[in-house]
C-alpha cells in the first residue's frame, strides 16, 4: 500500500504507510443522502463504534440543528457520527481521531460515498482542540466520543468550556457509560439533558 498524503482544508498534513485492518462487521448511515450505505470501522486498538440504535437516537433529538451546521466529532473512530451528520445535511463534519489506523477508515468511508471533504485531524484530542481554537473555528454541534475507560473526558471539557469552539448558540454531547456519568458543569457549559440506552448514554450540554 502506497503511503497516504492528505490535508485537512490547511489544518494539518500526515504521511503514512501502515496497514489498514477492518472488522468483518460494518456499521451503517442511517438517515440523509447517504442513508442506508455502509462504513468500514477499524479492527482492534480501542475503537467501540457508537450503535445504529444510539445515533439513531442521537441524530432524532439533533434533526433541528443538524442542516447547515458545522459539526465537530472528537474521537471519531471510523468517522460514522460525523458522516451522519453530513448526510443529513451539516455544512461541514471535522473529524479528530489520534490512531492512524482509524484516520485511513474514516477516509476510505468518505471516499466510498463520495464526500470531498476531508477535514481529518490524525492528533490528541486537546492538541487538535487547541489547534482548531487558534484558528478560530467554531462549531455548532460537537460530538465527543472517547473510549469509556478514558481519562480525558474532563480535560477535553474544560477545554471546550474556556474556548470559543462552541458557537453561541452550539451544543457539546458526550456519549459515556450509563453509570458513570460526566459532571455537570465545565465552565461556561451546562448539562441539560441526558439520554440513556442500554449500558451507554448521551449527556447534552449548552453555555450558560
Amino acid at each position: 500500500m502506497q503511503p497516504l498524503a492528505r490535508t485537512a482544508k490547511g489544518l494539518s498534513s500526515w504521511n503514512w504507510g501502515s496497514r489498514i485492518i477492518y472488522h468483518h462487521r460494518y456499521v451503517r448511515v442511517i438517515g440523509g443522502t447517504y442513508g442506508g450505505r455502509r462504513l468500514r470501522s477499524v479492527d482492534g486498538l480501542r475503537v467501540r463504534p457508537t450503535s445504529d440504535r444510539l445515533r439513531e437516537t442521537l441524530f432524532n433529538i439533533l434533526a433541528p440543528r443538524i442542516d447547515g451546521s458545522r459539526f465537530l466529532d472528537i474521537c471519531a473512530g471510523s468517522g460514522a457520527v460525523g458522516i451522519e451528520a453530513l448526510s443529513r445535511g451539516a455544512s461541514q463534519a471535522i473529524f479528530i481521531e489520534k490512531s492512524r489506523r482509524a484516520c485511513s477508515a474514516i477516509e476510505a468511508n468518505l471516499t466510498s460515498l463520495g464526500i470531498d471533504s476531508r477535514d481529518i485531524v490524525n492528533r490528541d484530542a486537546l492538541p487538535a482542540l487547541n489547534r482548531l481554537d487558534d484558528s478560530q473555528q467554531r462549531f455548532d454541534v460537537i460530538y465527543f466520543d472517547p473510549p469509556y475507560a478514558s481519562e480525558i473526558y474532563s480535560q477535553v471539557m474544560a477545554t471546550l468550556g474556556t474556548t470559543a469552539l462552541v458557537a453561541a448558540e452550539g451544543i457539546v454531547v458526550v456519549e459515556h457509560r450509563a453509570k458513570a456519568p460526566p459532571e455537570e458543569s465545565y465552565d461556561e457549559l451546562r448539562i441539560y439533558r441526558e439520554v440513556k440506552q442500554g449500558e451507554s448514554a448521551l449527556a447534552f450540554y449548552a453555555r450558560v
